[in-house]
């Protein structure tokens, strides 16, 4: 379980006959860059002057921060816990909530399930634009260890932390809800949906520490925004709701051109990080939704689901076609993103040529140009908010699987991590040749110097005990660069070397060399595939798929002996 490699070289397992760099003059030893890299300026480069300035006051937070995080993780850590958090992170994801949002508008709890989509698609898209307008890492591995289930949370930022922000939001929303007085259930019940929701909560915010990837500053400020988010919406979207439905056309017209706006001002990050694409994705879906409830609510069956006198029995219907409705919406959910988006990512390049030609465009960093591009490959996995249906088995099975649930690793795992690992090596090693006797800072051996330097610092960690023993673990990460083609010690200052990461697979018992994996190519449709998909996909769970209950017959609730009031 140990985050040393006793005995072995990492150079040992680097590939063979990968070229290597000297960096500003200073020539890589061993195979592993070390202070003076020039990647070092890179957020100072990515970054405008007063993000950067900003983001450099909020870094030595979430450095001070991580000898206590390991330690914590030290002292609690045993395998049932492990899985247990692993899994249970799954309950604040964006995955999750898309899934399980659409039931409570066929089960006529709307007004409770657009409060929940409201919150949580604030909550996503407002810690998803701080994390790319910061492009704060996460606490450094080692000394701590990651343990997830998801292959693409540890290349998100980490400050602040989502999971928190959606887990609180729903706890505080809840909440709310239940002390206020549309609540119809009984004083028991009531306090024990209550403990449940304090339960959830805890679970993912003390979780994202323990499992190692967020911070106390992460979940803090999460946890605050999601407690806001949910008060601004207890109080104030009700009686925005009436104002929008109960105007024109022109009402959800203007609120999708805010949100559209929204998406088009989300602040560009340093690293290729897949914030952007979730903000996307939620903001999709709230277009989606207030356009499908505005027309709803001009339907003949708005009296059976919606407002304060809504008709909808959910017994009355019986468990069969409770349970059919659920598999039918789900199913038409799934068919609708399986059949429209190759669909528009075949179509849409043509149409971004032809703009394009005339000056139009408005580019993201680090998505295509359709010019630069012949057509997008239709088996793109570029969506980590709502799977694919033959990626369902799969997550299944990492569950049941021999992991147990999860994976841990040791070491960096994305650009970010990267960086930080090598700034705050060389800031070590500035304080080590500042200091007239180098004190304990100057024993902090790097990576470079094998296993020897290795079997140096592990013995040194030995005889420390609390906080400085995780210190001296900090900035231990392997990281080896690649040249991009010849040796060129004046290589571009934007164009980034290859980077290669040394990473300890902690269930494999074994620490290997990976390439940091350049985030696929993306391309500039992917952003209107993705509001049109979930546009959909929100429109179609308030709107359409209940119509098509109704006109089924025996589905809907229209059928059954309910009173229709009087005009």
């Amino acid at each position: 379980m140990g985050s040393h490699n006793h005995g072995s070289s990492y150079g040992a397992e680097f590939p063979i006959g990968v070229p290597l760099l000297a960096v500003n003059g200073k020539p890589v030893q061993n195979g592993v860059v070390d202070a003076g890299l020039k990647s070092l300026d890179h957020y100072q480069r990515a970054l405008p002057k007063w993000r950067y300035n900003l983001r450099q006051r909020l870094l030595p937070l979430i450095r001070w921060e991580t000898p206590y995080l390991a330690m914590l993780q030290k002292r609690m850590r045993t395998p049932a816990l492990d899985r247990y958090f692993a899994i249970t992170a799954n309950l604040g994801t964006h995955t999750f909530f898309m899934i399980g949002l659409p039931v409570l508008f066929w089960c006529s709890f709307s007004s409770f399930g657009k409060g929940l989509v409201h919150i949580l698609a604030a909550g996503v898209f407002g810690t998803g634009f701080i994390k790319d307008m910061l492009s704060l890492p996460r606490p450094l591995s080692p000394p701590l260890h990651r343990i997830t289930m998801s292959g693409s949370a540890a290349l998100e930022y980490g400050f602040p932390s989502t999971h928190s922000a959606n887990a609180v939001s729903v706890t505080v929303y809840s909440i709310l809800v239940l002390h206020s007085d549309k609540n119809t259930f009984s004083p028991s019940t009531t306090f024990a949906l209550e403990l449940l929701a304090y339960f959830y909560a805890f679970s993912i915010v003390f979780g994202r520490l323990y499992c190692g990837m967020h911070g106390f500053l992460d979940v803090i400020i999460g946890s605050i925004m999601g407690a806001a988010i949910s008060y601004i919406e207890f109080y104030y979207g009700p009686p925005f709701q009436d104002w929008l439905y109960a105007s024109d056309y022109l009402a959800p017209i203007l609120f999708a051109i805010t949100i559209l706006i929204l998406v088009r001002i989300h602040p560009e990050p340093a690293d290729d990080c897949p914030c952007f694409d979730d903000s996307v994705s939620f903001a999709g879906v709230i277009v989606g939704l207030e356009i499908g409830t505005w027309h709803f609510a001009r339907s003949r069956w708005n009296h059976i689901y919606n407002g304060p006198n809504a008709l909808f029995d959910l017994s009355a219907l019986g468990w069969p076609v409770i349970v059919i409705r659920l598999i039918l919406g789900v199913l038409i959910i799934f068919a609708w993103r399986e059949v429209m988006k190759p669909t528009l990512l075949k179509v849409l390049p043509h149409l971004f040529r032809v703009i394009e030609t005339h000056g139009l465009s408005l580019p993201r960093r680090f998505f295509m140009p359709a010019t630069e591009y012949k057509d997008v490959p239709l088996n793109l996995r570029d969506d980590e908010v709502l799977p694919k249906v033959s990626d369902i088995p799969r997550m299944m099975r990492s569950i049941r699987g021999p992991g147990r649930g999860r994976a841990v690793s040791i070491g960096p795992q994305s650009a970010a991590d990267a960086y930080e690992t090598l700034a705050y090596r060389e800031r070590k090693r500035r304080e080590s040749l500042s200091s007239e006797q180098g004190s304990g800072l100057k024993q902090v051996q790097t990576p470079a110097e094998g296993a020897d330097g290795e079997e140096s610092t592990a013995d040194q960690a030995a005889h420390s005990s609390g906080v400085e023993k995780y210190e001296r673990q900090m900035g231990q990460g392997q990281v080896v660069v690649e040249s991009t083609g010849s040796l060129n010690p004046n290589l571009s200052a934007v164009e980034e070397p290859g980077m290669y990461l040394g990473q300890r697979d902690e269930l494999g018992e074994r620490e290997i060399f990976s390439k940091l994996t350049r985030p696929r190519v993306r391309y500039d449709v992917e952003v209107v595939t993705k509001l049109v998909v979930y546009a959909g996909i929100g429109w179609l769970a308030v709107d359409m798929i209940p119509i098509l209950f109704e006109l089924t017959g025996i589905l809907g609730a229209g059928h059954l002996p309910f009173p229709v009031p009087s005009s």
